[in-house]
């Protein structure tokens, strides 16, 4: 069976519905409190492959302060993305369900069930 690891941040809305909804659907994942427990930038790319993205920005809160105030709008090397949100999660767009092979970020809710395997 697949590991699920779910990152959330229990401050938002948007975070608790979607374990809300996995869990009503009998799906218990591990929680990750990632704004405690940081992902480190190898760990961000590769969440970045398993969602498909083309560019870090592809998971990233845009509107956040330290995305203004560390100038990440004119960055155009994609490592120093990912260290910017290793250095300041808040940048990490959430909530996050990650299985072995897939992943998918929780906007809209129904986004997650995109990261389970076939036939859960």
């Amino acid at each position: 069976m697949s590991m699920l690891t779910y990152w959330h941040n229990p401050r938002c809305t948007k975070s608790r519905e979607g374990l809300a909804v996995l869990r009503e659907k009998g799906i218990e994942p591990e929680v990750r409190e990632y704004l405690k427990d940081v992902p480190r930038a190898e760990e961000l790319k590769a969440v970045a492959s398993k969602l498909g993205v083309d560019s870090a920005r592809g998971m990233m809160r845009t509107k956040e302060d330290a995305y203004k105030a560390n100038n990440l709008a004119d960055e155009t090397d994609e490592d120093r993305l990912f260290e910017a949100m290793a250095a300041h999660p808040k940048l990490i767009e959430r909530p996050v369900l990650i299985s072995d092979e897939k992943a998918a970020i929780g906007r809209p809710t129904e986004n997650l069930f995109a990261a389970l395997p076939s036939g859960r």
